[in-house]
This record gives C-alpha cells, structure tokens and sequence, in this order.
C-alpha cells in the first residue's frame, strides 16, 4: 500500500522581479505556495547565472517558514553544499553528471541536515537510482531542457514519470518510506492534470505563477487541477 504526498507548489524565483526579491517571496508564500524553488546556475553546467547562497540567505526571512527548495546547476556540487544549508535551504537537489562521486554527495547534503534529491535532464537516463535511492527524499525530473525559464514543457516527460512513479511506489511498499517526486520546466494550469496523474507530486512553476495576473488564483488553480487528476 502507498499513500500519496501532499501536492506541493513551489514556484521558481528565476520568474520573479530580482528588484523586489524579497517583497516577491513574501507575496507568493501569502498566495500559498508551499515551497519556494531557487534555481542555482554557475554558466558552466548550464548556460546561464543565477544566484548564490547570499540571495537564499537574504529571502530566507521572507519566506515565512516555506521550506526554500535549493536546485544546484552548477559543478562541481560538494563546496556548495554547506554553503546553501547555512543560508537556509532545506531540501537540495542535483545534477548526477555533476559530480564525480553521487553517493558522496548525497552523503555531504544529510550531514548537512538538509533533504537530498537527484534531477534527471529530459535525457537523462534513470539508472542513476539504482544505487541511491535509499539516501533520496526527491527524485526531481526536468521537463525543459535546465538553464532558462518559460520554456515549453517536453511531452517525453511523461512516461519517464510514469516509470519512475512506478519505482518509488515499489520503493515504498518495500521500506515503509515515501519519496517525493517533482517536475521542473514548463507547469502550468493546462498541462498540470497530465503531469499529475502521471504521477507528480510537486510542481515547480515559475512563469505560470510570476507572469499572471493574480498569483493567489493561479496556485489555487494549480492546486485544484493537481488533486483532481489523483483523485
């Protein structure tokens, strides 16, 4: 028997106005987010450069609590680590093909006392699980190609979700532990409902929730479409 997670939307600060970070993130945490998403980028994995742990530190006080979702694109990955905890992260995911040794990172994230998760690029394979899955609290599955938002969403997404949907229920009726599963790149209120009941369980939207006009409604439609796809 398997129990489904609690839907979770974290909305991506890479769609936010870096002018009024701060205001911005208290904002959507009142519309009701439940995580905030900082995509880290170092213009060396990804094309592109975001943030460091000086700007998860500075937001930290503004997210009211919200659990602040670090996902490194960035390599190497262990120096960062301790870095980010220290400024407040509470769950940090990466790349495999970004660090030599994956176990040992994963290592590095818990003693660190954070939550540690894995990021599958669209093509990505998925044998990257078959040895870690017992340090995992998320598998996170790319559904862009990582470095810049307001990207469409890749259709082949989907049943690499169903499959690993699959392997974490396994996963969980064998070791009582559940692991959440979350989709990045191109979420948005009519595309949630596939994305859900392929088997997603946190959402990251950046341009869907900062480009509308009213974020309160649009989490909430988000929300509402996601429960109903599981129902």
């Amino acid at each position: 028997m398997t129990t489904r997670a609690p839907i979770v939307i974290a909305p991506s600060l890479l769609s936010a106005d870096f002018a009024r970070l701060g205001e911005q993130v208290a904002g959507v945490v009142d519309a009701g987010a439940d995580w905030i998403h900082l995509d880290v980028m170092d213009n060396h994995y990804v094309p592109n450069l975001t943030v460091g742990p000086m700007v998860c530190e500075a937001i930290r006080p503004y997210a009211s609590g919200a659990m602040l979702d670090v996902h490194l694109m960035c390599e190497p990955v262990d120096a960062l680590v301790p870095l980010f905890a220290k400024a407040g992260a509470g769950l940090i995911s990466f790349h495999p093909e970004a660090t030599r040794h994956v176990d040992r990172t994963l290592q590095v994230i818990r003693d660190h006392g954070c939550q540690a998760g894995l990021v599958f690029n669209p093509a990505t394979p998925l044998h990257w699980l078959d040895h870690t899955i017992d340090k995992l609290d998320l598998v996170m599955l790319m559904s862009v190609n990582p470095g810049f938002g307001g990207q469409n969403f890749i259709a082949s997404t989907l049943p690499k979700l169903r499959s690993v949907r699959a392997r974490l229920d396994a996963y969980e009726r064998e070791h009582r532990r559940s692991i959440r599963l979350e989709v990045d790149g191109g979420v948005k209120p009519d595309n949630i409902a596939l994305i859900a009941a392929a088997g997603a369980d946190t959402f990251v939207a950046g341009s869907a929730v900062f480009g509308s006009k009213s974020w309160r409604d649009t989490i909430a439609t988000l929300r509402a479409a996601a429960l109903a796809a599981r129902a």
